[in-house]
């Protein structure tokens, strides 16, 4: 059954907790999103508040993807540029898909419904985000249709000893239809 995405949902405590679930599960899974397991929720949840604080400040946008049981399986957070020169693309942040749900589609469905959302926010043309070397990341953006253009070797230090290329990704949007 496909997920149910949402385009900017009421927070509440449970999609609070639902997310900083996720955000744990996907690390602890190996998941490469901002974190290096073992990770806690209580580890999680300072960085989730900032992405809240950028909500609630009108700086980033929520889409949340829900299971067939209503919880929370998927999400990407966009953030706005406020600089005047870059507001016509967006960065798209902490992107995962629950351990149990992936290799079903998903993370294509949440990469589609996240470039619909973006090309719903008037002006965006494009959206950027960065992604670990060495986590095959790269590989499954590019077959979204995201492009490579840029990439900082050893930009990323997941321990000592093991830095990563920070790689640099862009996917230009169309109209919607065209």
């Amino acid at each position: 059954m496909p997920l149910t995405f949402e385009f900017d949902p009421a927070f509440s405590p449970a999609l609070r907790d639902g997310i900083t679930a996720l955000w744990a599960d996907v690390t602890n899974a190996g998941g490469a999103v901002g974190f290096v397991p073992p990770v806690t929720a209580e580890e999680i949840r300072p960085d989730l508040l900032k992405h809240l604080v950028a909500i609630e400040q009108g700086r980033t946008r929520l889409l949340v993807g829900r299971d067939e049981d209503g919880e929370v399986a998927a999400t990407a957070f966009l953030t706005l540029n406020d600089h005047r020169l870059l507001r016509h693309w967006l960065w798209l942040y902490t992107v995962m898909v629950h351990p149990r749900h992936q290799s079903q589609g998903y993370g294509r469905d949440l990469m589609a419904a996240t470039a619909d959302a973006a090309r719903s926010i008037e002006g965006i043309e494009a959206i950027r985000l960065t992604c670990r070397g060495g986590t095959g990341a790269d590989r499954f953006y590019a077959a979204c249709g995201y492009k490579e253009v840029g990439r900082i070797p050893g930009g990323i230090r997941v321990a000592p000893g093991d830095d990563r290329d920070d790689i640099v990704m862009l996917l230009p949007l169309s109209p919607a239809g065209a």
